[in-house]
């Protein structure tokens, strides 16, 4: 008989004020849902508490980026999560995403400074998108993510559960 096989939960928390970052993670979301084996938890930052960090098996964090950095309501989610989980999920996987007007380069550095704290594996560069969105107007206007990158981000949140369900990381 062979063995039972554990179906492995990837936890992608969010936060989207002008629609941008949400269209990044429901196509990495929806990739992630294309592999048998996986099922995902996809939870706006506000909502994310301890008990799902811990109950998942890897993770995405999405996030635009707000003044050269991640969004409060993401450092909200960090600052909530980070000590009761701390030293309960280490070389976890993790990948980010991060919806940017200019390069994004801060708020994936941000990201990547906690993962490494809680000793989180990184499985993937980030994932930037660039609006390009440089006055007031175009930075609050609502965002519409092209083809091409939902596709990308549709292939990194396949790639992480593919991962995960081979038991690869």
């Amino acid at each position: 008989m062979p063995p039972a096989t554990t179906r492995k939960m990837l936890l992608i928390v969010y936060h989207s004020l002008t629609g941008g970052t949400a269209q990044m993670a429901q196509a990495a979301q929806a990739g992630a849902q294309t592999v048998p084996g996986v099922s995902t938890l996809w939870l706006h930052a506000a909502q994310a508490s301890p008990p799902q960090v811990l109950q998942a098996d890897g993770y995405l964090f999405a996030t635009p980026e707000n003044l050269a950095a991640m969004s409060g309501m993401l450092k909200d989610f960090f600052d909530r999560c980070y000590y009761p989980v701390l030293d309960r999920i280490s070389g976890r996987p993790y990948a980010s995403l991060v919806c940017a007007g200019s390069d994004g380069a801060g708020a994936a550095r941000q990201i990547a400074r906690i993962a490494t704290g809680w000793r989180l594996k990184a499985v993937a560069e980030p994932l930037i998108v660039c609006t390009h969105a440089q006055t007031p107007e175009a930075i609050l206007a609502a965002k519409q993510i092209g083809k091409h990158d939902l596709e990308r981000c549709h292939a990194l949140g396949e790639a992480l559960a593919q991962g995960l369900a081979l038991g690869v990381f």
